[in-house]
């Protein structure tokens, strides 16, 4: 294993794609602990002790990796992208401008790329100012304590804060594609990697303070199992042969070729989780905006991480998900058109249409045990925790998905780089 991981140090260009990815993470968690100004770091610290049993704030909390809760200027971490991609999804099936960029490849989506920056922005704003207003003691709902942690608050210090996190926001993005162009893996996914181990020890530790030795026990077997589960499922593919027919071109003859399309049984991987975690964040926006008394008692009450209703609707919309960006990532009717344009067909299965619901078929049975196996490793430790009434770390089970996903989807990057130079990888 060290052998194999001193061979990422022996390529140049792969060393400084590691290091560059390295460093630009050592950035984006200096930028996660240093406050904006205007705030008071004793309050700080006091709101941090609240976040820990307080669940709508820890909710907030998980994909900055703690910096929410320090009013750092990357306090609004990876959320505001996140949200804009998945409105901007939507809206791609929807908006038939949308979905004209969409059909024309890489300038279209250069397009969609920009249009979900803006949005990102415009979102960034809009959530800094509730931010802002709530962090200023007024919103009991979202953080479960009054904290004022502006004390000195005025309107030009407010607008100042709010342009220091919308332009943090935009800084995030920014190392985000960085990352993507020029280091390892996709560059959002390893932000959101970042953020979520750098809580996992201090989420370990507040589960042994809460739940006691045996408690902590059983929870760490349970994650070891599903840490297994998790690389098994992650590995696991239905292959599909692809037979293309010879065919002449001037004096030379093409394809007579097989080869064959890997549909993963976790086709989406982390993604569902994240859009789910997202949507769930929406209500607790309102409830910051909306002055509704009813309204914002129900969401601290209800969309605890313990509570039922928060588990199951973060199940369902996993599970939503999980269907919703497969068969966007996978588009039954683009491949079988593809693989009919390119002369080639499945073994058994005519052109066209029957090959467009062969695909159909597959992915239906693929995604269902796809979505069921990432709903229940979210909410199985979920379940566990409300049990035995442990609050200060409910996020485990997501928080082990995207560490686990993400891992090892950068480690196949890794490796293809690797086998391309003629190293031992990895992964086998």
């Amino acid at each position: 294993m060290l052998s194999r991981l001193a061979n990422i140090f022996k390529v140049a260009d792969l060393r400084n794609k590691v290091l560059f990815t390295l460093a630009v993470i050592c950035l984006y968690q200096f930028g996660a602990t240093v406050p904006v100004p205007g705030v008071s770091w004793s309050k700080i610290q006091q709101l941090q002790a609240a976040t820990s049993t307080s669940s709508v704030a820890s909710f907030l909390n998980l994909f900055s990796g703690g910096a929410l809760s320090r009013m750092a200027i990357f306090g609004l971490g990876v959320m505001p992208y996140i949200t804009s991609s998945i409105i901007i999804q939507l809206l791609t099936t929807v908006i038939p401008k949308l979905t004209e960029w969409r059909d024309q490849g890489a300038v279209g989506q250069k397009k969609i790329t920009q249009t979900t920056r803006y949005l990102t922005v415009a979102l960034a704003l809009l959530q800094s100012t509730g931010l802002i207003y709530a962090f200023h003691g007024h919103d009991q709902a979202l953080i479960g304590t009054n904290i004022d942690l502006i004390p000195k608050f005025s309107i030009p210090l407010a607008a100042f804060m709010v342009l220091l996190l919308t332009a943090g926001t935009a800084f995030v993005m920014w190392l985000a594609e960085l990352i993507t162009q020029r280091g390892i893996g996709q560059g959002m996914s390893i932000l959101i990697f970042a953020n979520v181990v750098a809580n996992i020890p201090q989420g370990g530790k507040a589960v042994l303070a809460e739940g006691g030795t045996l408690k902590f026990i059983v929870i760490l077997g349970v994650s070891l199992l599903l840490l297994v589960v998790i690389v098994f499922m992650d590995q696991g593919q239905r292959r599909i042969p692809v037979t293309f027919a010879k065919r002449v071109v001037g004096r030379k003859m093409y394809g007579g070729s097989s080869t064959y399309i890997p549909l993963k049984v976790n086709q989406s991987g982390v993604i569902p989780i994240i859009f789910a975690s997202s949507v769930l964040y929406i209500p607790v926006l309102l409830a910051n905006i909306l002055p509704w008394s009813t309204f914002q008692t129900w969401v601290s009450k209800s969309l605890t991480p313990t509570s039922l209703v928060y588990i199951g609707l973060y199940f369902i919309l996993i599970v939503a998900f999980t269907f919703f960006y497969v068969y966007v990532a996978f588009d039954p009717y683009q491949q079988a058109d593809m693989i009919r344009k390119q002369g080639g067909f499945i073994p058994g299965i005519r052109p066209g249409a029957p090959t467009e619901r062969y695909f159909v078929h597959l992915l239906n049975r693929l995604t269902v045990v796809g979505a069921l196996f990432l709903g229940a490793v979210a909410v199985v430790p979920s379940l566990l925790m409300a049990a035995w009434h442990i609050n200060r770390f409910p996020f485990y089970g997501t928080t082990l998905l995207i560490a686990v996903g993400v891992a090892l989807e950068t480690m196949r990057q890794i490796d293809s780089q690797l086998m391309m130079r003629n190293y031992e990888g990895f992964l086998k």
